[in-house]
């Protein structure tokens, strides 16, 4: 069935304040801006969201839903697959998510400006979003460590392999400017995830024997 035209009108507002609050975050943001862009009458923000803040809420859940349909995580959470082999896929989808330069990466500008500049809404992202995700990677490092570290190990390793990846995100104006070949295309950003994943493997293997010794 078509959309109606309340629907259209609330995907609209929800996609374009998906827009605004990416560029401005949600302090700077107005409702006047978002419908503006919208070609929207100003009080639609309060018949079909009530607040601000509910729009704000909305757009970062329809956000998360985007990149997650576009990026799944199904592959790395195969148990059946070598940890080793769920490890590398974790890493590659989540690289390839921080980069993501299309339509979609404003979804992920959208989530990054939320962690950078945090709101009462950043619980519901961590709850909904990263625990579920460094719950998967410290079940994977887990697994390569053979099941023998003690949480507080667990939780620097999924630190360590998560602060790789997000190098390439938050300093991204650098590394253009310095090594704009580490991330020239889908193929230098997946040989880039691959490097992350070998070097984050050979880190963990030089861990274990540490872990085993100190039991």
């Amino acid at each position: 069935m078509p959309e109606t035209h309340q629907e259209l009108t609330f995907n609209r507002l929800l996609q374009t304040a998906i827009e605004v609050f990416a560029e401005y975050g949600f302090r700077d943001a107005t409702v006047r801006e978002i419908c503006t862009r919208a070609n929207v009458n100003v009080a639609s923000v309060n018949y079909y969201f009530r607040s601000k803040e509910a729009l704000y809420g909305q757009a970062l859940v329809f956000a998360f839903t985007e990149m997650n349909k576009r990026y799944p995580y199904e592959a790395a959470q195969d148990k059946s697959l070598p940890p080793e082999q769920r490890l590398t896929l974790f890493i590659s989808h989540f690289v390839h998510k921080l980069l993501d330069d299309s339509h979609f990466g404003i979804a992920g500008k959208l989530i990054s400006r939320e962690i950078a500049e945090p709101t009462k809404a950043l619980d519901m992202i961590i709850a909904q979003a990263i625990v579920p995700q460094c719950t998967l990677l410290e079940e994977i490092i887990g697994q390569l460590l053979g099941g023998q570290a003690d949480k507080l190990t667990l939780q620097r390793c999924v630190l360590s392999v998560l602060g790789q990846c997000l190098m390439f995100k938050h300093s991204r104006s650098i590394i253009d400017r310095l090594f704009p070949e580490a991330i020239a295309g889908q193929a230098a950003i997946q040989t880039s995830a691959e490097h992350i994943a070998a070097f984050s493997l050979a880190a963990i293997s030089h861990l274990k024997p540490t872990i085993a010794g100190a039991l």
